[in-house]
């Protein structure tokens, strides 16, 4: 997943949160605990259900996929990732993998009516061009839906360990893989300019509560992502184990970044000239 940054920026997956790391799983299990509840409750009010065909697009360990097909009765789900080993280890009737990049020029999978992707363009070039692509990956009367998160620790917000890490974080995932969140507002923008309408968006910002399963998520991501945090000068590891502490701890007020969702729908026939 290279992104836009210096000449030595590498892939998600590659220098920071690889699969093959021990415990892998179970950070991206926490985000799952996290955000799947809204996630489906999403899909669930946009009619995904019994019939439909969905195309999950980095898809993780699977519990959306497998959420899908168990609770919204979906007729068949395809997981792409480009590592699938989590998934793999998952099997569920209706469910198949792919391994691919989405990026690839041949990537080509087929038509789906709910193409869906969560956390995966930010950290992606070009997101403009990949949400067309993944607008092209619709059968008519389909629904693209997308996440992906949205910063909230603004200049007005009080400087704390955890502000800090938040920001040390978001620039060292730009400058080793290119992970870029400025740019996320725009999804409905980017939706509509893909053809795609109506178009929507909303939300949804979790608690940072003392041993929750956000403020594990994020523990584990700056332990992942610390070397890149550390060279931005930002924080030095002192600060960040502070910052591990301050999340865990009764006095933490700080707001984690939400995640926004947003999705547009291919007209059923093409409009007439």
């Amino acid at each position: 997943m290279a992104g836009t940054g210096p000449p030595e920026e590498g892939r998600y997956g590659e220098r920071v949160f690889r699969p093959g790391d021990r415990g892998e799983d179970d950070r991206i299990d926490l985000g799952a605990l996290t955000y799947d509840d809204t996630t489906m409750a999403r899909l669930r009010q946009l009619g995904v259900g019994p019939g439909w065909t969905c195309l999950e697009v980095g898809a993780g360990t699977g519990t959306v996929a497998r959420r899908l097909l168990g609770e919204a009765g979906v007729e068949r789900v395809l997981a792409v990732d480009r590592d699938v080993r989590f998934l793999a280890a998952h099997p569920v009737p209706g469910l198949s993998t792919l391994q691919a990049d989405i990026t690839a020029e041949g990537f080509s999978p087929g038509l789906f009516r709910l193409v869906h992707a969560r956390f995966v363009l930010m950290h992606l070039p070009s997101p403009q061009r990949l949400v067309s692509r993944l607008a092209g990956l619709l059968a008519p009367g389909g629904v693209l839906v997308v996440s992906d998160a949205v910063d909230l620790t603004t200049d007005s917000a009080p400087v704390t360990p955890y502000t800090q890490a938040i920001a040390a974080m978001w620039q060292g995932l730009r400058d080793s893989i290119g992970t870029d969140v400025s740019q996320v507002p725009r999804r409905p923008d980017q939706l509509r300019a893909a053809g795609l309408e109506p178009v929507a968006a909303e939300i949804h910002v979790p608690p940072l509560l003392p041993g929750s399963a956000i403020s594990r998520f994020w523990a584990d991501t700056w332990d992942r992502a610390r070397t890149a945090m550390v060279a931005t000068g930002l924080v030095d590891d002192a600060r960040l184990d502070e910052a591990v502490r301050y999340l865990d701890s009764p006095g933490c007020t700080g707001l984690s970044p939400g995640m926004l969702t947003a999705w547009g729908w291919k007209p059923e026939s093409a409009p007439s000239p």
